[in-house]
């Protein structure tokens, strides 16, 4: 009968061991952790706007550059898909072997990361998110943007003496923001983790590691990489009806991250709280994170698309933009808008497959949602506005009848993951 007691006792002192993400109120744990990381990733999506409004005011420049950094975008994204995978597998391994209380796979979890990082500097904020300081990781991003947006006027224009570098000064401002978000994060991951040894003996590659956490992130790698060339596929099927509609559509993309940035926030903080709590085999706290999180992204993606809705006039009054341009733009604004419910469910869903290591319902979902679902409606309303079709505006249907599909497969998959993950804890 002893024994009984000290085993209970063992089991219920490591789950108190564990923390908040072990013990915290679910709901109130998902916002705690997903608030800064929203307000942080909004924060980026503000600079994107905001560096495309600043190039935009270039004398001579106007909307060819924008037009520029919309060709440019998709190899930009791409060469940070890697980065973007690597962070989510890291994020969603490191959780699972804290919550399954394995520290040293999680000690050696981090210490691969930070060597994958030697590379690639992402990784760093999901260490944090991982662990449940969405705050540190806030913190480092938001300096690194605002540092971006204090220096673009002065390299671009050529303030505080400094020549007018035009674009360039735009890309250098960049990098500087990059680096200094990169330092903040080492810093903030060295003192603040403590769930784990930070020993350098660590960092030594392991295999399996690196394969656990690229077996979790993969999916994230290739639906980055779909996005860069969705829209690279979207300009040349665009840039036939005219360039004024490639440079629309690069400048609604850069709006619409303000809202969807904030559903790709929430996703990292639904990751590593069922991961963790996955690991911890708690089905409880499983589903309600699955629950709390697509409800807080409904909510939000409802309030993003009643905002885009109200403010679509001013927004694209931005940029300085020629009226047909001006009125292409207002019109992705207000049609692509409506699939934002749709967009944030299906983002909400890979984080929760990735989470419960259903890489392959993740891919699932982004092939379906930026590929198979949106390409053919795309080319055929193209067709049709080349063959006289009077409301040019159609092409950007394309975008709701795709997040609309694939949210319907989402669930059907949700269904089956949670079948076989989470019923069978």
């Amino acid at each position: 009968m002893g024994s009984g007691v000290d085993v209970k006792n063992e089991v219920q002192d490591s789950h108190e061991d564990k923390g908040a993400m072990a013990n915290a109120p679910v709901g109130r744990l998902m916002l705690k952790i997903g608030i800064p990381m929203i307000l942080s990733m909004m924060l980026q999506a503000v600079y994107n706007i905001v560096d495309s409004a600043f190039v935009s005011a270039i004398p001579k420049v106007g909307e060819q550059g924008l037009n520029a950094l919309t060709l440019a975008f998709p190899v930009q994204m791409l060469i940070v898909a890697i980065s973007i995978g690597t962070g989510v597998g890291c994020n969603a391994l490191l959780s699972k072997s804290l919550g399954q209380g394995d520290k040293e796979k999680a000690s050696r979890t981090a210490g691969n990361g930070l060597f994958l990082a030697l590379i690639i500097y992402i990784v760093f904020e999901k260490l944090l998110q991982a662990t449940g300081r969405s705050l540190y990781s806030t913190i480092a991003q938001v300096a690194g943007a605002v540092a971006n947006m204090m220096l673009d006027p002065i390299f671009i224009f050529g303030w505080l003496g400094l020549p007018k570098m035009g674009v360039t000064g735009a890309a250098i401002a960049t990098v500087i923001g990059q680096i200094l978000s990169l330092v903040l994060a080492l810093i903030f991951h060295f003192k603040y983790n403590v769930e784990f040894s930070k020993n350098m003996k660590y960092c030594k590659p392991d295999s399996q590691i690196i394969k656990n956490i690229y077996s979790i992130g993969l999916p994230a790698i290739i639906a980055q990489a779909l996005m860069s060339i969705l829209t690279y596929l979207l300009n040349i099927i665009f840039v036939k009806i005219g360039e004024n509609v490639v440079t629309a559509y690069g400048l609604y993309y850069k709006i619409q991250q303000f809202i969807l940035f904030a559903a790709f926030g929430l996703r990292d903080a639904i990751t590593p709280i069922v991961s963790f709590n996955h690991g911890l085999k708690s089905k409880e706290r499983v589903m309600a994170g699955i629950r709390y999180g697509l409800l807080y992204t409904i909510v939000i993606m409802t309030a993003g698309m009643i905002a885009l809705e109200i403010f679509a006039n001013p927004l694209a009054g931005l940029f300085g933009l020629s009226g047909e341009t001006e009125a292409l733009c207002i019109s992705a604004i207000r049609i692509i808008s409506l699939s934002f419910i749709f967009a944030g469910i299906n983002i909400a869903f890979q984080g929760i497959f990735q989470a419960l290591d259903s890489g392959v319902e993740s891919l699932i979902i982004s092939v379906l949602r930026q590929f198979a679902f949106v390409l053919p409606p795309a080319t055929i309303f193209t067709s049709m506005v080349l063959h006289g079709f009077s409301f040019s505006g159609i092409i950007w249907f394309s975008f709701l009848i795709a997040e609309g599909l694939t949210a319907i497969v989402g669930y059907v998959l949700l269904k089956k993951v949670i079948r076989n993950k989470v019923d069978t804890v």
